[in-house]
Parts: C-alpha cells; structure tokens; sequence
C-alpha cells in the first residue's frame, strides 16, 4: 500500500494552513517512490489507488479534491485531530 511520508511547501510558504499550500508529497510503497506534484498525487488517488498518511495510530486514507479555482490537491481523511494529518508530516 502506498503512503505519504513527508511534503514540499510552496515556496514562501512556512506555517501552511491548508493543504493547498502543498507543492509535492512523497509517496512510498509505489512503483517508484519519491515526491509527486499534489496533482499527481490526486489523480492517483481518483485511479482508486489507496493512500494513507504515516501518522499513526489511524494512518488516514488520502481524498482526492479540486479547489473552487480548479487546482487539483489532496487532503486527508476527517478525524479527531483540529489540522489535516497530511500538514503534519515532515517538512523538507
């Protein structure tokens, strides 16, 4: 199963608030790992691929989502935590 690791910020952005503000997400467990643009990621995901974020214990499932403005993304599953679990992974 693949999993998102760690994320890319766009550039000037350092405390994101929302997924959007993505540029690349690095998936493991695929073909070939390594970072994908969040497009990518997304049309991936809609290919009804399966992806979770490795933040445990619930290492939620990706959703593949389009912005009011048509720019393709992803986000991670609803739980019980108040920021998206995909904003929490390791910065590089």
């Amino acid at each position: 199963m693949a999993k998102a690791t760690k994320i890319k910020l766009k550039d000037g952005c350092t405390s994101p608030k929302s997924t959007l503000e993505i540029s690349e997400i690095y998936l493991e467990g695929v073909n070939k790992e390594g970072f994908y643009t969040k497009a990518a990621v997304h049309d991936f995901v809609k290919d009804e691929n399966v992806v979770t974020v490795n933040i445990g214990p619930s290492y939620p499932k990706l959703i593949a989502v389009v912005s009011p403005k048509g720019e393709k993304y992803v986000r991670s599953e609803p739980n019980d935590t108040k920021d998206d679990n995909l904003l929490k992974l390791p910065r590089v």
